[in-house]
């Protein structure tokens, strides 16, 4: 609290006057007639889910909380115009006055159209009272017209409470003497941008940052158009933000910028539309400004779309394209500072430019401040103020904050009276602090009371001359400056830190309070570890140290700890002391418990427990068991006999009947299994997870075992070959779990489809039975290998051996496999996309695998694919049984299901189904899994590939006397020739679940391209442009052949058909339904269709006309500033902003015919 300063008289406003003139106004705009508004409004309390990071408190302001509005408040307030701070804003918002800077309200009025009544812009850096509470406005430094909020709120008796709410913002020097900011040193909360809280994003500076992209832009490109070659510089940014990166460019390296109708709408309200930095027209700059996720995806990490770009160059007729991601998000602390990642002629570099404070500037800014607390506004669960990822982020700033105005507002809560507060609070408060500290100093003194019995203690050396050879009294210092920081390190730190500690970190910071806070939090873990170990030994009452001494247990024979004196004896009772004694203790130093006395008499029970003969704690399993029968009790002893000779006892033997009881009740058989358990029991010397792993894992185990569990007989040849077989790939599953790699493990990997085709039988060495579906395991075998095999010919070979097993054993596994292995759930044009990012993926791997975000990010810094870090945190973990097998049609039904979820909840939903798929992994399936989920499956197989591997399966599996009869050469020709037809029927009929793969299936080797033809509603993969570097390499190209020239227009493919109901369909050259977003060009066509022709296909290009400016043909860019629409429905007309016209040069059918 504070008194309030005199300052000059503010501008006074009453939302709730302003809110009834702008309802009235508003009504009048529309021709309504509403029932006047009564005052004053008594507005209903906020609900308990409000979340409190945009809440001021003891107000009813609201602040970048549009999304939430309600009854409960007249007063919203918008720091920046970017659509994650004004979401819930639309031409018909009439909740409340918005307040917010003069540009920002001139961006709502013209980007948005936000009714006008509404909108109260506010100045900058002059206070203006809102309902009795001053608000004043400062830069932000973020986007223009971005601020921060500083709230006086009046509490009663002439004192105010304080509140700084900074938006979006990354702080710069000149804050620290600006006066206005000054007024709110010690306020009483600042509600932060905590978009980069966490230690490794330090990134640089802006200017550096702009540096970087300049000198790319100068070396690659040269200085002007007219030496640049014939390279295509693409930046990402949103619709405003980054402005200084484009002025820089366009001012340093001689060039216009070129940017969408879009965004030059927001650059004209920002003052730059007739600056001539900025143009509409591509041809006049290589620079082009697009979309914030053209180039790849950037959260949890960066996936460039390489496939986007190699468009967006053939689209323009460039050579080479240098893509910039300016971003704090793909800072990578441990690499380079500006990562590049390239691709033939593709490069996109990631910048580490962001309009977010980094790490360091978010604490220098807390420190400059110093309020009483932090409130984070950004991160999960921020929302809630005690949430646990709120607290984990506020240690950042421990120390930084008043600790002790904190301490005098708890003491007060126990000093007030009948309302009344007690003038002793602030002696009482400073009095508890300077106990607090004693009682600590003291503890820390006792702790160090010992000695370390090492060589040195041969020759009598003890605690004395310890001290003697370089242990300094650390609690002694002359240094007035150095204990005045020790202090304030007392204050930023932990009670547990000890005094040695905070010596050390004021020794490897420079004396730096800031460094030295920030290296404690970068490695509280060791600090807290090695505390610990020092408080589990050390007593709290010396004296009774003496009467009873022990030792604590070491690792090193030759260094024992002895608390209290120096033990000159064998010590043998370090060698009886428990092993748990060094393990690592995870309780808190709030919570652990402080009776020392019992330490002693604890210690003694875990010793006299090592002693004693008693068994191991039972496993979770042997709650579960049946009784045992005294008939199996003599064929386990045999069994005994055979296999454990060296030692056998009645309880092994029990032991060994409980676990087969136990096998069998956990997978749901009877007694007609005891033979089958026996055998595996025997093979993994009783060891039950290992014996379930090989059940589950491994359908050779269970051949001859129906779906009731009875056994059927068989070869006994084949049946052992293929159990052996099995054998051995779990015993390499074994070592794989454990991290151990030997000659042995690395022979098992072969597998049977790496086999050449001539050799590898579809039955035999399948996974699995007839007539069983076809497990996922089958498929990922094959992907692993696919991923180490550079050479083309044997990568498809693999793939012709698994979709052999496939057609063979279970073909209605077929389709889900094609769509798998082309990382498809469904054909182009079904516009049926998963729909998670990066986020979803990582939030399921964190629930499936129990493992944190932040090793996660960790991981995959280090290994750079998040299938392999999947991997490794699923190989970390130990499950009680395995998990039953995933099968690859359920694979592919789950993520349709993933696909579809939509609407309130759809986020969870989609995370427990992955996270379902997740748990049912066994060996790599979870790495393949994840690349699915990510849309990168990386094993080197396109389409083609896979379309030519699947025609090779069905050739061989349909003429196999054939196959292994022919001459190979005469063979080669045949599959190159079916292959090539299979791959022209799906050019013309993309479609596998309805034509392509059921055809190619029931006809073999008499299917035919001619068999089928082009289906309306179907569309037909596109000839894409071939790059050239002049005209002539093109008439080489051509080598005297007559051809023809058009004209290149900068629109959109257009493939248009109708269907045989009479609707329009459109779809783009990635075959994606477009349909909704033309609803003029449905128009046109309609008008234009002749009603003979009832379908038809035809392929134009739909390009962008300025019809009101003498028909002028609009950019690509412009053009793609169109709405999208929805699968549901098309955009309405009248929000059209661009006209189209298109432009058609191709009938592919008509009436049925080609």
């Amino acid at each position: 609290m504070a008194s309030e300063s005199s300052t000059p008289k503010p501008l006074a406003i009453d939302s709730s006057l302003c809110f009834v003139t702008a309802i009235e106004s508003f009504s009048r705009q529309l021709n309504l007639s509403l029932p006047p508004l009564k005052l004053p409004f008594r507005p209903p309390p906020f609900p308990s889910d409000f979340p409190q990071s945009k809440l001021i408190p003891n107000s009813r302001f609201v602040v970048d909380a549009f999304g939430h509005a309600g009854d409960y408040s007249l007063s919203y307030f918008l720091s920046h115009f970017h659509s994650d701070h004004y979401g819930g804003l639309s031409p018909t918002w009439c909740k409340g006055i918005i307040f917010c800077s003069h540009l920002t309200a001139r961006l709502l009025l013209e980007v948005l159209k936000v009714p006008l009544p509404f909108v109260h812009p506010l100045p900058l850096r002059q206070p203006t009272t809102i309902d009795g509470c001053e608000v004043i406005l400062v830069d932000a430094n973020h986007c223009p017209g971005a601020v921060q909020f500083l709230f006086k709120i009046p509490c009663g008796d002439g004192k105010f409470e304080r509140y700084v709410h900074t938006g979006d913002f990354r702080f710069f020097d000149s804050m620290r003497v600006d006066p206005v900011l000054e007024r709110f040193i010690g306020s009483d909360a600042v509600f932060l941008d905590t978009t980069y809280c966490n230690p490794k994003f330090s990134f640089p500076s802006q200017e550096e940052s702009i540096e970087y992209i300049v000198n790319i832009i100068q070396q690659t490109g040269g200085a002007s158009k007219g030496s640049m070659g014939n390279v295509l510089f693409l930046v990402a940014t949103y619709v405003i933000g980054k402005e200084k990166i484009l002025l820089q460019i366009a001012s340093r390296c001689n060039r216009k910028i070129m940017v969408d109708a879009r965004k030059m709408t927001v650059l004209r309200v920002l003052g730059y539309g007739e600056s001539g930095v900025f143009t509409e027209h591509e041809s006049e700059s290589d620079v082009h400004v697009v979309g914030w996720n053209v180039l790849g995806e950037t959260w949890p990490f960066f996936r460039p779309n390489f496939v986007r770009i190699k468009d967006i160059m053939v689209e323009k007729g460039y050579s080479k394209v240098v893509g910039f991601v300016p971003t704090g998000w793909t800072y990578e602390l441990k690499h380079n500072k500006f990562s590049v990642r390239s691709k033939d002629s593709l490069e996109i570099h990631l910048v580490p430019y962001s309009e977010h404070s980094n790490y360091n500037e978010l604490r220098e800014y807390v420190k400059f401040l110093r309020p009483k607390r932090v409130v984070p506004t950004v991160g999960l669960d921020v929302d809630k103020l005690d949430s646990k990822h709120a607290d984990k982020i506020k240690k950042h700033f421990a120390g930084l904050v008043d600790e002790m105005a904190n301490r005098k507002e708890f003491l007060k809560g126990f000093h007030r009276g009948s309302g009344e507060m007690s003038d002793d609070v602030d002696e009482n408060a400073t009095k508890a602090e300077t106990e607090f500290q004693e009682f600590e100093e003291k503890e820390i003194s006792s702790c160090m009371n010992i000695s370390v019995k090492t060589d040195a203690s041969n020759s009598g050396m003890g605690l004395s001359s310890l001290q003697e050879v370089g242990c300094t009294n650390l609690f002694e210092s002359n240094d007035g400056e150095q204990q005045k920081i020790i202090q304030e390190l007392r204050e930023c730190l932990p009670a547990w830190v000890t005094q040695d500690q905070i010596l050390d970190l004021i020794s490897s910071s420079g004396r730096n309070v800031v460094d030295a806070v920030s290296n404690f939090y970068e490695r509280e873990t060791e600090f807290y570890e090695h505390v610990s170990t020092l408080t589990d030994i050390c007593p709290k009452y010396p004296s009774k140290i003496s009467d009873s001494p022990f030792t604590f247990p070491a690792t090193d024979n030759k260094k024992v700890v002895i608390l209290g004196k120096v033990d000159t004896s064998s010590g043998h009772a370090s060698k009886s002391s428990s092993p748990r004694g060094t393990a690592k203790t995870k309780t808190s130093p709030g919570k652990r418990k402080r009776n020392f006395q019992d330490k002693p008499k604890n210690k003694s029970r875990k010793n006299l427990s090592l002693h004693s003969g008693g068994s191991k704690q039972s496993t979770i399993t042997k709650f579960f068991r049946k009784a045992p029968h005294l008939s199996d009790c003599s064929k386990m002893e045999s069994i005994e006999e055979q296999n454990c000779q060296d030692q056998s006892s009645p309880n092994d033997i029990t032991e060994y009947v409980n676990k087969m009881d136990e096998f069998i009740q956990i997978i749901n058989g009877d007694e007609s299994l005891k033979t089958l358990v026996e055998s595996l029991l025997v093979k993994t010397n009783g060891d039950m997870n290992m014996a379930l792993d090989l059940y589950y894992t491994n359908p050779q185990e269970r051949l001859g075992q129906n779906e009731k569990g009875h056994i059927f007989s068989g070869n006994p040849i084949q049946t052992e070959r293929n159990s052996d077989e099995c054998l051995s790939t779990q015993k390499k599953n074994m070592l794989e779990n454990i991290g151990l790699e030997t000659d042995l493990s690395k022979k098992i990997n072969e597998t049977f489809v790496s086999l050449p085709p001539e050799d590898y039988d579809p039955v035999k060495n399948a996974c699995w039975r007839y007539g069983q579906p076809a497990p996922y395991i089958h498929l990922v075998r094959t992907f692993d290998l696919l991923e180490e095999e550079k050479g083309k010919i044997k990568a498809t070979s693999m793939l012709c051996n698994m979709f052999r097993s496939l057609l063979v054993l279970s073909s209605e596994d077929v389709l889900p496999a094609v769509y798998l292995c082309t990382n498809k759930i469904a054909a182009d044009h079904e516009n049926m996309e998963l729909n998670i990012g990066g986020s979803l993926v990582t939030a399921a791997l964190e629930e499936a695998c129990g493992v944190g975000r932040s090793k996660i990010t960790e991981m995959y810094n280090e290994l750079g694919d998040l299938g392999d870090v999947a991997l490794a945190c699923r190989q970390a973990q130990r499950l009680l049984a395995p998990p039953s097998p995933l099968l690859i049609k359920d694979v592919l039904s789950t993520l349709r299901k993933v696909s579809v979820q939509t609407g309130s909840g759809s986020t969870a939903r989609k995370r427990n189904l992955i996270v379902n798929l997740m748990r049912s992994c066994r060996e790599k399936e979870i790495k393949f899994l994840v690349r699915t989920l990510v849309r990168n499956l990386r094993i080197g197989a396109m389409l083609k590939t896979v379309l030519h591997a699947l025609s090779q399966a069905v050739f061989i599996s349909s003429s196999l006397n054939i196959y292994k009869e022919e001459m190979l050469g005469n063979l080669k020709e045949k599959l190159q020739n079916f292959s090539a037809t299979v791959l022209d029927a799906y050019n013309v009929l993309p479609n596998f679940q309805d034509l392509i793969v059921p055809s190619l299936m029931g006809k073999g080797i008499e299917f035919s391209s001619s068999s089928l033809s082009m289906v309306p509603g179907i569309p037909i993969k596109p000839m894409l442009a071939k790059i050239t570097n002049g005209i002539p390499r093109a008439l080489k190209i051509f080598e005297n052949k007559a051809f023809t020239c058009e004209y290149k227009y900068d629109g959109q493919r257009a493939q248009i058909h109708k269907l045989a109901d009479g609707s329009l369909r459109v779809f783009s050259r990635n075959s994606d339904d477009t349909t909704s977003k033309f609803p003029d060009l449905i128009k046109i066509i309609n008008e234009l269709s002749k009603p003979a022709v009832s379908t038809f296909i035809l392929d134009a290009e739909v390009v962008g006309v300025d019809r009101k400016n003498n028909c002028r043909l609009m950019s690509f860019q412009e053009l793609s500033s169109r709405g999208r629409g929805n699968k549901d429905s098309l955009i309405a007309v009248d929000s059209i902003k661009v006209d189209i016209c298109v432009f058609a040069f191709d009938i592919m059918l008509a009436n049925g015919e080609h």
